[in-house]
């Protein structure tokens, strides 16, 4: 029988074939060298070298006895003291402003002035009315006087001495009415003159020089707020309202502000206004604290946080807030004993003061807590402690 003869084809399928071969013999040659070795590092009682690292890295704190603060929180709105939208009480042509939008003012400097010439023209139109009447007064009642004594001798009848007399009581009140005219035209003519009621500052002008401007505006020419003191306005939730009226009774209640991204101590004010009311809607009561706001720091408008401080909790058991857990269960916190092994201790958490929180129940004073590294904890597993580089953010072991 003849063969056939081999194709080029052929060779190159069983050089591939071959190659396969030789690959897996190699991989079977090192896992055969693998055990063995593995084997031998048995037999010889020594470890792998990733198995030295057993341990967690984590942070730890003990805990603490102080005396903790006791706060509400909020954000609050920056009110001024006093806002007073000024307005003109006569019409006519504004003719002076006397400030820059935003300029500070005293109670009782000029703001502004409306032509005085038609109210001082009022003025003189009313001060001859009443001379007029006053000169015609004086002569009506120089008549009663003459026809009093002639009725009664019989000179003249009671009728003439009555009208005499009634002449005198209508010129009487036709006086009493032009001075009322003279005193109105000449407010009118003061109210020309606008000084500032407060001191504060100025607003955005509304009406400019050279317009004008009606009596009684709806819109007014300018408004000044009073920043110094200042009022902040918050709400608080009603579940706090039996704490917080306890607390009141017993005295004034500090309050700290502070404006967002500012970076200075905390403001401080007292409690000035408590609402007579729960708003129903949002389950909130308002208050309000007045400030001095020496550096006017506070200005109305900005949003600010706010503390309220109730009272003192004394000798509370505190801990770092990190260290505090939450599960379904509840809170909890990773205690390590003196083998550097960590259990899981549930604790009751009274409240949180910044990075500090009180511990109602669960702990005692000078244990150690884990403060960082929980993710990788559960109970009985042995941790080591290490500290923060805040330079280079790593952390290294400590003994």
């Amino acid at each position: 029988m003849k063969r056939c003869p081999m194709r080029d084809g052929d060779g190159r399928l069983l050089l591939l074939y071959a190659g396969r071969g030789l690959i897996l013999a190699l991989g079977l040659l090192f896992i055969l060298q693998g055990c063995s070795v593995s084997e031998t590092q048995s037999d010889t009682g020594e470890k792998p070298a990733r198995s030295k690292a057993s341990s967690v890295p984590v942070s730890v704190a003990t805990t603490s006895r102080k005396d903790m603060p006791v706060e509400v929180q909020a954000v609050g709105s920056v009110e001024p003291f006093a806002a007073v939208g000024i307005k003109s009480q006569v019409a006519g042509v504004l003719v002076n402003v006397n400030f820059r939008e935003g300029d500070p003012v005293k109670a009782g400097d000029l703001l502004f002035r409306i032509d005085p010439r038609p109210f001082d023209a009022r003025l003189h139109q009313a001060l001859a009315a009443l001379a007029e009447d006053r000169a015609a007064l004086d002569n009506a009642r120089r008549q009663a006087a003459r026809y009093r004594p002639a009725a009664e001798k019989g000179y003249v009848s009671e009728e003439q001495s009555d009208q005499a007399q009634t002449s005198v009581a209508v010129l009487a009140a036709a006086v009493a009415a032009e001075e009322a005219a003279v005193e109105s035209a000449r407010l009118d003519l003061d109210n020309c003159t606008i000084r500032s009621p407060i001191s504060g500052y100025t607003g955005v002008l509304l009406v400019d020089q050279g317009n004008l401007v009606k009596a009684e505006a709806d819109q007014p020419l300018v408004t000044i707020n009073q920043v110094q003191p200042i009022k902040v306005c918050f709400a608080l939730s009603e579940q706090a309202l039996p704490e917080l009226k306890k607390y009141l009774a017993a005295g004034s209640l500090a309050v700290q502000a502070v404006p967002v991204g500012y970076c200075g101590e905390p403001l401080v004010g007292r409690i000035s206004f408590l609402d007579n009311m729960v708003d129903a809607a949002t389950g909130t009561i308002r208050l309000k604290a007045t400030f001095a706001n020496p550096d006017r720091i506070l200005w109305p408008g900005q949003f600010v946080h706010v503390r309220l401080q109730l009272t003192t909790r004394r000798d509370a058991t505190v801990v770092p807030a990190r260290a505090v857990q939450t599960s379904q269960t509840g809170n909890f916190v990773y205690l390590v004993d003196p083998e550097q092994r960590v259990e899981l201790r549930p604790v009751t958490l009274g409240f949180s003061v910044g990075d500090e929180s009180v511990i109602e129940r669960g702990l005692a004073v000078g244990e150690t807590v884990v403060t960082d590294g929980q993710l990788r904890l559960a109970p009985g597993v042995k941790v080591r402690f290490v500290q923060a580089d805040t330079a280079t953010g790593k952390t290294e072991a400590t003994q």
